[in-house]
C-alpha cells in the first residue's frame, strides 16, 4: 500500500523527511479493524515524533486522527462490520494513519458523524478525547456539574482548547475563561463559547483578578512552564491543574501552600497500556459524534487541504511548527 513516511529525524524539509513510500498493509489483530483511510488531520504530536523518534525497521508512518471505512475485522471484533464508517485517534505505539489502510483497536474507534464528510470528521477525535478525559477523568467533574466554578483554558484557540471550551459549556456548568492574543483567535474562542477572554501575552493573574474570579480548574494546553508562576498565583486553593505539554522544568513546590493537584492528560494512555476501561474512548467518541450530528457541537476545522501529497503534508507540518494554527488542520486520506 502507499503511505507517506520519514526515514530520519530532523526538520520537515530536510533529508529523510516526508516522502511517498510503499509498505506492507497492516496485520489485523483479534480486536482490530482494518480501515481504508479517507481523512486525516495533523497534530502537534506528529511534529514532535517526526523530529525526535528515529524510525525502526523501515519508514516511520505518522498520523493518529483518521476517519474511514472498515474493510476487514479481527476475529474478536463485536461492534463493527465491513462497510461501517468510523473515526478515531489511534495509538502512538502503532503505525500511523498517513497510509491507504490502517489497523486500529475497535475499542478506541467511534462511529463517524453522519453530518460530516470523512476529511472534516478526521479533525475531531484526538482533541475530543483529550478534552473529554481532562474534564471528566482528570478534573473528575460529573456531567452537569461545576456550577459556580471556573475553568481557565490556556491556549483556547488551538485544537484541544476549541473543543474543550465547547464540551465544558455544553456538558458542565463551568464558567470558562480562555486565553487568546490575536483578534482572530479572540473571536474564535468566543465563537466556541468562552465566557471571558484574556491575553496570554499579558499578566494572566492580573487579568483573572480583574474579572473577579479564581479558577478552580486550569487546563494548561501550551507553554505551561512559561505560565506556571501565574497559574499558581491565580488558581483557587485546592485547585487542579491538568497539562498536556512537556515543560522542561516544572517546580511544583510553590503549589504546596494551595494544596494544588497537578496531573497530566495523555489520550494515548488507554490504548498504550490496554487499560481495563479502554472502551471508554469508543463511548466518548460516539457521544461526540451524536452531539455533532445534533448541532450541539460545532466542527473545529479551519484549514483543509485539497489532497494528501508529500507537499501538502509537509506544509501542514510547517503550519503546526509555526504555533499559529487555529482549530484543526485536515487532509483527505490516501484512500480517498
Amino acid at each position: 500500500m502507499k503511505a507517506i513516511g520519514y526515514t530520519q529525524t530532523g526538520p520537515v524539509d530536510g533529508s529523510g523527511a516526508l516522502s511517498l513510500v510503499e509498505v506492507e498493509k497492516p496485520q489485523v489483530g483479534p480486536r482490530d479493524l482494518l480501515v481504508a483511510v479517507k481523512g486525516i488531520s495533523v497534530n502537534p504530536v506528529d511534529v514532535k515524533l517526526r523530529a525526535a523518534r528515529t524510525p525502526e525497521g523501515g519508514p516511520g508512518i505518522l498520523g493518529f486522527d483518521a476517519a474511514g471505512v472498515v474493510v476487514a475485522t479481527g476475529g474478536e471484533v463485536t461492534e463493527y462490520t465491513a462497510g461501517d464508517e468510523v473515526f478515531y485517534a489511534g495509538d502512538v505505539t502503532r503505525t500511523g494513519t498517513n497510509a491507504e489502510f490502517h489497523a486500529v483497536d475497535e475499542r478506541i474507534a467511534g462511529r463517524k458523524p453522519a453530518s460530516l464528510d470523512f476529511t472534516e470528521a478526521a479533525g475531531l477525535p484526538l482533541t475530543s478525547i483529550t478534552a473529554w478525559e481532562m474534564l471528566f477523568d482528570s478534573f473528575r467533574l460529573a456531567e452537569g456539574g461545576g456550577a459556580g466554578r471556573t475553568l481557565l483554558v490556556i491556549g483556547g484557540a488551538g485544537g484541544v482548547g476549541s473543543i474543550l471550551i465547547q464540551l465544558a459549556k455544553k456538558l458542565t456548568g463551568l464558567t470558562v475563561i480562555a486565553t487568546a492574543s490575536r483578534p482572530k483567535t479572540r473571536d474564535w474562542v468566543k465563537k466556541m463559547g468562552a465566557d471571558h477572554v484574556i491575553d496570554h501575552r499579558a499578566d494572566l493573574a492580573a487579568q483573572v483578578r480583574d474579572i473577579g474570579l479564581a479558577p478552580e480548574y486550569v487546563a494548561a494546553l501550551t507553554a505551561t512552564g512559561q505560565h506556571w508562576p501565574a497559574i499558581v498565583e491565580l488558581i483557587a486553593p485546592r485547585g487542579h491543574v491538568a497539562l498536556i505539554d512537556d515543560p522542561e522544568d516544572l517546580d511544583i513546590d510553590p503549589a504546596k501552600p494551595k494544596a494544588l493537584t497537578i496531573s497530566w492528560e495523555f489520550m494515548f494512555t488507554r490504548p498504550m497500556f490496554g487499560t481495563a476501561d479502554i472502551a471508554a474512548q469508543r463511548s466518548l467518541l460516539n457521544r461526540v459524534s451524536a452531539m455533532l450530528d445534533q448541532g450541539v457541537l460545532q466542527s473545529t476545522v479551519t484549514e483543509r487541504a485539497a489532497g494528501l501529497t508529500t507537499e501538502t503534508l509537509t506544509e501542514a507540518h510547517k503550519r503546526q511548527e509555526s504555533g499559529r494554527v487555529i482549530g484543526k488542520q485536515v487532509l483527505p486520506g490516501l484512500s480517498a
